[in-house]
């Protein structure tokens, strides 16, 4: 990595943590603002967290070609202010529609910076520095909601509406304070469709994408990940620990806690054995720890008259969960940047955005609907299912990567010549 590729990623990553602790401060009180304390109710409130998702879904489409054209940069302080907008105008917003359609505009803005500094961080590092350089980001961006959830919880008052207003205003500064950053940053290199060669240039777009079959399975694969962690978070699971394991409710906010703790201090533990593997067969593994973790939760609701087991239980799920996070932050990530073609870096990154957002919609959904039906034990069953098949994925997907897609340091020790090529084989 160059001295000005370094400079830039730290810049990029200063803004990106910025940013999270600016999320922090109203991620964990959205459902609460609208429906307690600005008395528009839990189905308005429902209404307007959709919004945000829809408005998501709706842009994502488009975004990556508009990065792989116009470049990353302008995208993230364009997108940057936008959110900022919908921030603000959501901390003032007292009536329904006033709320759903600033939520819209904050929902938009969000959306599209996730790709754009996906795209930022691939053009400011190397195959070999990749993965560092997103599991900083991803441990970054854990710390900053952390902390500002921390911070904001200390702030707010559900009977003065202006803590919260003046929560949303941090949160808007806070993405101006990343368009600034990120305006300043000089990259080292700029590339754009129109300037490509003309035997490089299009097709591109969707079409090639889904004609590309290893970034397809790596998108399906995305889609059951998503939906079988994050998507359950605050729906299925949280109804599971309370209904059938009997936790109390401020247990969940430990359980996240944990999460968020293994994740913070994981992170760095793996990343350095996470490097020497084949990151299909580090997602695959992935799979098996939050299969482990789904028979975990499912064995908290058996446990009967040792309470303090089955809460033990449901908040070792959440640190299982922590750590499969740990150990795909630095892998799937790279692995879609390492897929994509030059051109089609952005539209890659926003594809894979747009399957995120998909699983973390109908997730919560569809363990809603089983959790309200009462259906909890087919609902552990399924989970465990879609866990174990994360492993068969990850297998299928591997065997259709190149050396330098699933096994980079490999591939860049064997371009050295290196003797330790023969030792990471081994080690893989």
């Amino acid at each position: 990595m160059t001295t000005a590729m370094g400079a830039a990623l730290r810049r990029i990553q200063l803004g990106n943590v910025l940013s999270a602790f600016g999320n922090g401060f109203t991620v964990p009180f959205l459902f609460v603002y609208v429906a307690q304390v600005r008395d528009l109710g839990a189905s308005t409130a429902g209404v307007v967290l959709s919004a945000f998702a829809v408005a998501a879904l709706a842009v994502l489409p488009f975004t990556g070609r508009c990065i792989d054209r116009r470049g990353p940069l302008p995208v993230v302080v364009v997108a940057s202010v936008v959110a900022a907008i919908g921030s603000i105008g959501f901390g003032l917003a007292d009536t329904a529609p006033l709320a759903i359609v600033f939520s819209a505009v904050l929902g938009a803005g969000v959306a599209v910076i996730q790709p754009a500094l996906a795209t930022l961080i691939v053009w400011c590092s190397t195959p070999a520095t990749r993965s560092r350089a997103f599991a900083t980001q991803f441990f970054m961006q854990n710390l900053g909601l952390g902390i500002g959830g921390l911070i904001g919880g200390l702030l707010v008052d559900t009977a003065h509406p202006s803590s919260f207003t003046r929560l949303f205003a941090i949160e808007a500064a806070m993405f101006l304070v990343l368009a600034g950053i990120v305006a300043t940053v000089r990259l080292p290199r700029t590339v754009r469709i129109e300037d490509a060669p003309e035997d490089e240039r299009a097709p591109g777009g969707w079409r090639a994408l889904l004609a590309h079959r290893q970034m397809v399975q790596l998108c399906v694969l995305g889609a059951v990940m998503f939906f079988a962690c994050y998507g359950q978070f605050e729906s299925g699971l949280a109804a599971f620990a309370t209904e059938v394991t009997h936790v109390e409710p401020a247990t969940l906010g430990i359980a996240l806690a944990a999460n968020t703790a293994v994740i913070v201090v994981a992170q760095f533990l793996v990343l350095k054995p996470v490097e020497k593997r084949r990151r299909s067969r580090v997602i695959a593994a992935v799979g098996l720890i939050w299969t482990v973790a789904w028979v975990v939760a499912g064995v908290s609701g058996l446990i009967h008259g040792r309470q303090a087991w089955a809460t033990g239980a449901i908040i070792s799920t959440y640190a299982l969960f922590g750590l499969g996070e740990a150990l795909l932050s630095p892998t799937v990530a790279p692995l879609v940047a390492d897929l994509a073609p030059e051109r089609m870096v952005g539209q890659y990154n926003s594809a894979f955005a747009l399957v995120k957002q998909l699983a973390l919609a109908i997730g919560p959904a569809a363990g809603g609907a089983m959790a309200g039906a009462g259906l909890y034990g087919p609902y552990i069953v399924m989970l465990i299912g879609f866990s174990v098949g994360i492993t068969l994925l990850a297998l299928r997907l591997g065997r259709g990567l190149s050396t330098a897609q699933d096994d980079p340091a490999r591939a860049a020790a064997a371009r050295r010549g290196h003797p330790a090529a023969r030792e990471l084989s081994t080690a893989a």
